[in-house]
Order: structure tokens, then sequence, then C-alpha cells
């Protein structure tokens, strides 16, 4: 989430891209794209909920000098404010005000599409959107749509409705658009302890000393 954020504020991608071309300091070729990148410091970084990795963003923008602003359950925001940061008045005020907001919310049928078309056309003209949590938040074609609209004028994204994202999707036509595969736990660190989790699950269930089982009631069928 914050190499994204980073990324995309500073438009990292688009600069290195054009300097294999040749072109020094070329964010684009497109006249009203090539503007500079910004720093975050001084910033409102908008947080909609305020768990586990949600508190790590926070961390993160705290130490890059950013304003942190939370919405979310009423557990989450009382989390927040103990932890010194603000609360949203509103979840209108936390689309007007934020700079970079980012979603961490879990999926389930009460979140899906909970992100609408009047939230975003509430962002600054200059806002990122970033979404490493899930596409299904965002109600459908809201995002492109508000995109084209100018509000928010940039998004960052690791998650889409469809994977692998198809080559010829609208996402990948917008070029205020960063959008990566997936990468969210695609890395070294996260997969040797998947891996060695289920191989010590395997090893332990190959000496007949089964562990973490999950339907105990099929050891009894061996």
């Amino acid at each position: 989430t914050w190499a994204l954020i980073m990324a995309a504020s500073r438009k990292i991608v688009p600069y290195a891209n054009n300097l294999k071309d040749g072109l020094w300091q070329t964010a684009s070729i497109n006249p009203a794209l090539n503007g500079v990148g910004r720093v975050l410091h001084g910033r409102t970084l908008g947080l909609w909920s305020y768990g586990k990795i949600g508190k790590l963003v926070a961390g993160y923008a705290r130490a890059f000098g950013m304003r942190v602003l939370v919405w979310g359950s009423e557990a989450s925001r009382a989390a927040a404010v103990a932890d010194g940061l603000e609360a949203a008045a509103s979840r209108e005020a936390l689309f007007e005000q934020a700079d970079v907001l980012s979603l961490h919310l879990r999926l389930a049928e009460s979140t899906r599409g909970v992100v609408t078309a009047s939230d975003l056309a509430r962002m600054k003209p200059d806002a990122l959107f970033v979404n490493t949590s899930r596409a299904e938040l965002v109600a459908e074609g809201a995002l492109e749509g508000a995109l084209k609209g100018g509000r928010p004028g940039t998004a960052a994204l690791d998650v889409f409705t469809g994977e692998p994202l198809a080559q010829d999707s609208p996402l990948l036509r917008i070029p205020t658009v960063l959008a990566t595969p997936h990468l969210g736990y695609v890395e070294k660190d996260s997969y040797e302890i998947y891996f060695q989790a289920a191989f010590e699950n395997i090893v332990k269930f190959a000496q007949g000393e089964p562990a973490n089982i999950l339907n105990p009631e099929a050891l009894e069928k061996r």
C-alpha cells in the first residue's frame, strides 16, 4: 500500500519508463499529464477502517509527516483517536478532505459496493484513491467514471473484480491509474511463511500426528 502511495504521488513509474526512451524528467508526452509529483508531508491520508493493516499504514503516514483521518465503525474511530489520530466527522468529510484515501475494509455482503460514485465525486481533483483490499468494495464502474470525471485525479490499484486482469480492461487504458497485479502478499517472506506451514502440516500428517485439522471427523475415516 505504501509503495503504491509513494510511487503514484511522485509519478515514479512513468518517469522511469520515459527515461528508457530518452526523455529526461518527463512524466508524460501528453502536456496535460506532464505535471510534477508531490511530497506527502503536510497532506491528509484518509483511511476507511483502522484494523491491523490500517494501523500500519497510519504509522507510515505519520513518519512521513501526514495528517491521518480515519473513518469506519465506531470501534475503528475510537481506536484511532486513542492512538492520537483524527476520526472523520462523517463519511462525506473523509472523501472531501483526503489527499490520499486508502481502503482497508474486509469484503462482506455489507461492504460490497460500499464506495459509491457520489463518494468518489466528493474527492479533490488532485486526490489519490488507493485500493489494495478488494475491488468489490467499490460499486461497479464507479471508479472508472470518477477518474474520467476528474475526481479523484489518480488511482493506485492492486485488486480487480476479475483476476488476472484482462489486457483490454478499461482501467489499463486510463493514464492516471497505477495498476499492479495483486502483489500485496506476493513476496518471498510471506510465501516462506505460507509454504512452511503447509509442508509442516503434511509432514505431521505423514508421521501420524496431524495438526491444525479443520474437519477432525475426517480422521476417523482413515
